[in-house]
């Protein structure tokens, strides 16, 4: 997957008479194929039925819990955060108006409806909002298809399939279709006369807010070239150049301007052929079929009079709030980060910004961990990843204070590539890729070198304020154990707070990390009350390692200190057991 099937059919035949593949395990595989088909039918939805759609009132609130519950709140110092909704507030930077709700590739879903921040925030927002770019956050250029319109004024274009390339005059189109997606993987399209070599049109009208001078972009598995007001903008059928597009099966993404009037309107027309009219000659694993195209444009700027823009708005407000990060395009399948940097003058940005007003708070949208050379500069900073359909209120709900944020890191955020766990080994070689790291992996690692990171495994504030205290033990029938403390919710607000439980080897009989987080439970109190928390657990489970010796799972006698927090850096209640046996076992 996906594209057409290489390992099935022929090449399984071949492989079964050959006595490469036994005839019981492709019974096993045939007997679970029927086993999820008998499963799906209980469900009672007929083949082919149509897509349920699942965008009512109940539905949005679930997200939008969802997305307010997962930000994580990294720092918050001199309590500038929760905003107050009455106050003028300053919305700056590449990720405000976009919606970056999903990672790229098989993570990239056609949300229903999604709201970006700075709708979020104005939504919310009493007073005025103001909004500053400062700087762009896309790797190639944004998409084009929700900014344009059809001939009948639908948001979106129009794409039509034919078998006759653009050259025939009289041709008949297959189908037509409405889009709003400008990024099309035409993988399993079929249609009853498709020809082996086919083409296809998006038409739109593209109306621009601004005037000034505008990219567009066009990358394609296949051949295509880009029209505005039947002007060839882009060729990319000639000369065509390989990149990292449609995973990189697909050509650079080629570009061209224009300059463009304000409330004036332009047509936009992108002729493609499929991916057997392509002139690259480019070899993988991965087999697209039909090919694709992504078509796209933004209004230029100059970034750096966009920033010191920025800055110039921030000095001049008490409520300042950047959002930045990465994006599905810069986080997806099928091509790996070479290092932790935000985009391209992203930094640039926040440390300008935070320059002119230091209490600027920071939320960053990405799914993995990104480099942050302004953090001592900034008190607030808010991990958001990627919010959904309700990403925009989600946050907005967290910085006005109506959402208290609970969530924790499920992650070490470090300070620099360099210090990750699988930097020495992180390539293939020969076609083979090392594991050096071993079981030290995440917090493991970075606390058994004592590398400090910017924020540790487990962390996560909260408006309010908890402690624990009263720890305990309780042995119960045979090897299960109940670790009980107090949590208090000490603050004036209503909050969750997540308690997390470490268990320490005192003297181990093989190499182990430092300690390892073996349970955990989120409480939600109100502000100054206090809640009896019990965590359960199998006490030789808990303490146990992988013996390659004996191939199975072992818990050695001795002492264990066991270690109650909220994070896996912090101050802990402590106290420890003791295992009087080894015990061996093996399975789950």
């Amino acid at each position: 997957m996906p594209g057409p099937t290489r390992w099935r059919g022929a090449a399984l035949t071949h492989a079964v008479s050959s006595n490469k593949v036994k005839i019981s395990e492709l019974d096993a595989r045939v007997r679970e194929v029927l086993k999820l088909i008998k499963t799906a039918a209980k469900s009672g939805v007929p083949e082919n039925a149509p897509e349920k759609e699942l965008n009512r009132p109940e539905d949005r609130k679930l997200l939008r819990e969802v997305a307010a519950n997962a930000a994580v709140l990294l720092r918050n110092d001199d309590g500038v955060l929760p905003f107050k909704k009455d106050k003028k507030v300053a919305v700056i930077g590449p990720n405000s108006k976009i919606t970056t709700y999903c990672g790229g590739g098989s993570a990239a879903l056609n949300a229903y409806r999604a709201v970006t921040p700075f709708d979020g925030i104005s939504a919310q927002a009493e007073g005025r909002v103001e909004f500053a770019q400062g700087a762009y956050g896309h790797k190639m250029l944004p998409q084009l298809g929700q900014n344009l319109v059809t001939a009948e004024g639908k948001k979106g274009f129009t794409v039509r399939t034919f078998n006759d390339p653009p050259s025939v005059s009289d041709r008949k189109p297959l189908e037509e279709r409405h889009l709003a997606d400008a990024n099309i993987f035409f993988v399993d399209y079929v249609h009853e006369n498709l020809n082996t070599i086919w083409y296809a049109e998006a038409d739109g009208i593209f109306t621009p807010t601004e005037s000034g001078v505008y990219d567009f972009g066009l990358a394609v598995t296949g051949t295509a070239q880009l029209f505005l007001d039947a002007e060839l903008l882009i060729d990319n059928a000639k000369n065509q150049r390989p990149g990292s597009s449609f995973l990189g099966t697909g050509t650079v993404e080629e570009k061209g301007h224009k300059e463009l009037k304000a409330g004036r309107s332009y047509h936009v027309n992108v002729q493609w052929g499929c991916a057997k009219t392509s002139t690259l000659h480019k070899a993988g694993t991965v087999d697209f079929g039909h090919g694709g195209l992504r078509f796209s444009g933004c209004k230029r700027i100059e970034t750096k009079a966009s920033i010191k823009e920025a800055a110039e708005l921030a000095s001049k407000v008490d409520q300042v709030v950047i959002f930045a990060g990465l994006s599905g395009e810069w986080e997806s399948e099928g091509e790996d980060r070479i290092n932790m940097d935000l985009p391209p003058n992203t930094d640039d940005l926040i440390s300008h910004v935070l320059d002119a007003n230091p209490n600027t708070v920071v939320v960053i949208q990405s799914g993995t961990p990104v480099a942050m050379p302004w953090l001592h500069k900034a008190k607030v900073v808010i991990q958001a990843w990627y919010g959904g359909d309700e990403t925009g209120h989600g946050i907005a709900d967290v910085i006005y204070g109506k959402v208290n944020p609970s969530a924790k890191l499920p992650l070490t955020f470090p300070k620099r590539v360099k210090d990750n766990p699988t930097y020495l080994n992180y390539r293939s070689e020969g076609g083979r890729v090392l594991y050096g790291e071993d079981v030290y992996v995440g917090y493991r690692y970075y606390e058994q070198l004592e590398i400090e990171p910017s924020f540790a495994f487990g962390h996560g504030l909260s408006y309010t304020t908890f402690e624990l205290s009263n720890l305990k033990l309780q042995q119960k029938k045979g090897n299960d154990l109940s670790v009980h403390c107090k949590l208090e919710n000490t603050g004036d607000r209503d909050g969750a707070e997540v308690v997390q439980v470490y268990i320490v080897p005192v003297s181990p009989p093989i190499k182990r990390p430092v300690k390892e987080l073996k349970g955990f439970t989120k409480k939600l109190l109100k502000h100054g009350e206090s809640a009896d928390i019990t965590i359960d657990m199998d006490i030789v489970r808990a303490t146990s390692f992988w013996d390659e010796k004996e191939s199975r799972w072992c818990s050695a006698a001795g002492e264990y200190k066991i270690l109650v927090g909220t994070s896996s850096a912090g101050d802990f209640l402590e106290t420890s057991i003791r295992i009087q046996k080894t015990a061996y076992w093996n399975g789950l």
